[in-house]
């Protein structure tokens, strides 16, 4: 039903934020033979430009999908060649545990592993703490002069997991916010006759401030702006009802709110009306904790957007284990291609 290969380059590619140029590189190959325009700014956003086809008045609707990854960056390589690290983006600590690493250095890639100290040599009272990122360290099996043949402090450093199938699902690393890189660039490939100017537009360092959204929407000045992200599907065992978010194989999400964003009610109504014609899966998200460049593309414009979010449910946020539903991918990716197709039958007056 998906391109399952596509998705799986797209989520082994390293690119925590500041450096995402291996993906970026990726996406303008994949692109650019799908778009008018395309260019990538000082900050490193990658803007693809699709001419709408009934845009008299130059309606711009930017479709914003970060590429960066949750990641780490060298700060410490100590005598004996283990290295220290700083987090980009929101790690629960625990999940470091019995963890890969891939160190991207300065001419070549180095593995490593994500240690602490071992339970058998614990205190009682260590073993009953939760763990702190300076907890861990990492060993690359290396002294510190073979170390710094290949590492210096500065390197970025990205997780080690491959992409799996399980069940109708797809399962890795960096599922946030790789399924909605894959999501947009698969509507730009099956995007016939835009209403108006679509600007999709892979930002940088989502994870650590939606940064690059703010950037490209500053730019862009859109009129219309839908985001692409992840959403929590607490759909597991103990989760009260009220508790799940969203729910896997249910659809994909229409983002009623956020932490960082409450998306205009006219782009939820929208996006609502247009899944119901089309007969599209979809359910609706408030996540009361947590953002998405939903916000810098709402207000970032000299003139703010009429913003929303196409969310994609995904179980496991933030860990090497995310997952995501097959059939909620196409749906995200049907919705995404029949609202930029019709939006212009849609009232948006206040």
């Amino acid at each position: 039903m998906i391109d399952v290969a596509l998705l799986k380059e797209i989520c082994e590619l390293p690119g925590a934020p500041g450096f995402e140029k291996k993906i970026r590189d990726f996406i303008l190959e994949k692109a650019k033979g799908l778009v008018d325009e395309i260019a990538v700014d000082n900050l490193g956003n990658v803007i693809a430009i699709k001419k709408g086809q009934r845009n008299p008045e130059g309606k711009k609707v930017m479709v914003a999908a970060h590429m960066d990854e949750i990641g780490f960056i060298v700060t410490h390589i100590d005598d004996n060649g283990f290295l220290r690290f700083h987090t980009l983006g929101g790690f629960d600590p625990k999940t470091l545990t019995a963890q890969r690493v891939i160190i991207h250095g300065k001419d070549k890639d180095i593995m490593g592993v994500m240690g602490t100290k071992p339970i058998h040599v614990m205190t009682p009272e260590e073993k009953n703490k939760l763990p702190k990122i300076s907890d861990y360290f990492i060993d690359l099996g290396m002294d510190k002069e073979e170390v710094e043949k290949w590492i210096e402090v500065g390197d970025p450093i990205t997780r080690e997991r491959e992409l799996v199938e399980m069940g109708n699902c797809v399962n890795c690393k960096s599922i946030d916010n790789r399924i909605a890189v894959f999501i947009l660039l698969e509507t730009l490939r099956v995007l016939e006759a835009p209403a108006y100017d679509v600007y999709a537009t892979f930002t940088v360092q989502e994870e650590v401030g939606i940064r690059g959204a703010q950037v490209s929407a500053h730019h862009i000045d859109p009129d219309f702006g839908i985001a692409l992200d992840t959403t929590i599907a607490f759909d597991l065992p103990g989760a009260a009802a009220h508790e799940k978010i969203t729910e896997l194989g249910k659809g994909t999400a229409i983002k009623i709110m956020d932490a960082s964003a409450i998306c205009d009610y006219r782009m939820v109504a929208f996006l609502k009306k247009t899944a119901t014609k089309n007969k599209i899966p979809f359910q609706t998200e408030i996540l009361t904790a947590g953002g998405t460049d939903t916000a810098g593309v709402q207000r970032m414009g000299r003139k703010g957007a009429i913003a929303g979010a196409i969310s994609i449910p995904t179980r496991h946020l933030h860990q090497v284990i995310e997952m995501a539903n097959k059939e909620d991918v196409q749906s995200s990716i049907q919705l995404l291609k029949a609202s930029l197709e019709e939006m212009d039958s849609f009232d948006w007056s206040h």
